[in-house]
């Protein structure tokens, strides 16, 4: 029969705690951040949480000069770096909740 390690048993469950505890501040600051970028030509400015939501998405000058083709590599160019950005904000944000945590084999 196995001993039971009932202070392992205790440390695990608070660090489980701990852990569930740092993703939900986790999620709320990543849904608080805010990433900005802009395709290459400025035309078009996309707003993207940590998340990777799309917050709102901003045409800038006059729209009649450019082709339609334009636009769309404009917003395709905004779009993928705005993904880009946001797994970059989060990557970062995930570094700093969770850079103190220990697997529990180290503990």
């Amino acid at each position: 029969m196995r001993e039971i390690d009932e202070a392992w048993v205790e440390e695990a469950i608070e660090r489980y705690r701990r852990i569930d505890d740092l993703r939900a501040e986790f999620d709320k600051a990543a849904r608080g951040l805010e990433v900005t970028v802009r395709s290459p030509d400025g035309m078009v400015e996309v707003i993207v949480t940590a998340m990777g939501e799309v917050v709102d998405v901003r045409l800038h000058g006059p729209l009649h000069a450019s082709s339609n083709h334009d636009v769309s590599r404009s917003v395709r160019a905004a779009v993928a770096a705005a993904a880009d950005a946001a797994r970059w904000a989060r990557e970062k944000l995930r570094a700093e909740t969770f850079g103190d945590y220990r697997p529990l084999a180290e503990a």
